[in-house]
């Protein structure tokens, strides 16, 4: 209980204050919108800049980790697009979309606060190395799926290329890459520079928090209601619960097995809409698992966190 009211309730009113502004009606959706351009394209841009320009690169990326992490996102992209399509009967590109939803836990405005009022800013490091290779990993796993079930020629290169192209003008992808290129060269960096962006990094996830509140308020549950509840089970269950066992089995150190297991039990992120408005498929059910996901996991996470002692 302890664990619920010190880490994670603290977490979650920050974004149940930004959905109750926007409810309200005392902040825009276009104000939202700002906050969130802030947050998403500088302020923690520049966290994972400096996050990935300090850390001992050659430890933190450690295949178990990683393994025992991705083979999780896989198992629920898996069970999400085979349950869409054999339970519910929806089509191949819907269930793909589904399957997506599974894919994507919220690593970066879930994962990370909640791990660091948990385990503390140490122990990050597990999480930086899941999120430096989260996005483009999962878009790969969605882009060539979709494409595949689409099986249109050439039409996968063309599409692998677009992704490529976006992802290297993601603002997240730039910094978590100028990151890794100052550690990896021992460039120095005028302190000045240091202090000032340590400033706008600490603004990047209370900012995150809030604005996730506002845009997750337009997300309200309509219809395909087994779809969406199966599609939370395998967010907020089966995603964890394989990152728990491969981790067990390939004895994953304790600090970064805590960070696998938390960051895996998170809720579907905001983009696992975006890549089903992409393609505009299952994008009720996406935007409304994001939303229910966000709300259960208050719960499932204190659950996961006190399995992990």
């Amino acid at each position: 209980m302890q664990a619920l009211i010190d880490v994670i309730l603290p977490v979650f009113m920050v974004v149940a204050a930004g959905y109750a502004v926007v409810w309200r009606g005392w902040m825009s959706n276009e104000g939202v919108e700002a906050l969130m351009k802030f947050a998403q394209n500088f302020a923690i841009p520049t966290m994972l800049f400096l996050a990935l320009a300090r850390l001992d690169l050659g430890n933190i990326f450690e295949w178990r980790l990683l393994v025992s992490f991705y083979a999780g996102a896989v198992a629920g992209f898996v069970a999400g697009l085979l349950g869409a399509r054999f339970l519910f009967g929806r089509e191949w590109e819907d269930s793909v979309a589904v399957g997506f939803v599974c894919l994507f836990s919220n690593s970066v405005l879930l994962g990370l606060p909640i791990s660091e009022r948990a385990y503390g800013a140490a122990s990050l490091s597990a999480n930086y190395a899941i999120i430096a290779l989260h996005g483009p990993f999962c878009y790969a796993v969605g882009i060539m799926a979709m494409e595949g079930v689409r099986a249109r020629g050439g039409g996968l290169l063309k599409t692998l290329g677009r992704v490529v192209k976006g992802l290297s003008a993601n603002p997240l992808v730039i910094g978590i890459g100028l990151g890794v290129l100052v550690n990896l060269t021992g460039l120095p960096l005028p302190q000045v520079f240091m202090d000032g962006a340590d400033l706008l990094a600490r603004a990047g996830l209370p900012t995150a928090l809030f604005g996730l509140g506002g845009v997750l308020y337009r997300y309200r549950p309509e219809g395909d209601l087994k779809l969406i509840a199966y599609a939370v089970v395998m967010s907020l269950l089966l995603h964890p619960m394989v990152t728990w066992g491969m981790g067990r089995a390939l004895a994953v150190e304790p600090s970064a097995f805590r960070s696998a297991v938390v960051t895996a039990s998170m809720a579907p992120g905001v983009n696992a809409y975006l890549f089903a408005n992409m393609y505009g498929r299952a994008k009720r059910v996406a935007a409304s698992t994001v939303l229910m996901a966000t709300l259960l996991c208050i719960l499932t996470a204190w659950g996961w966190m006190t399995a992990l002692g």
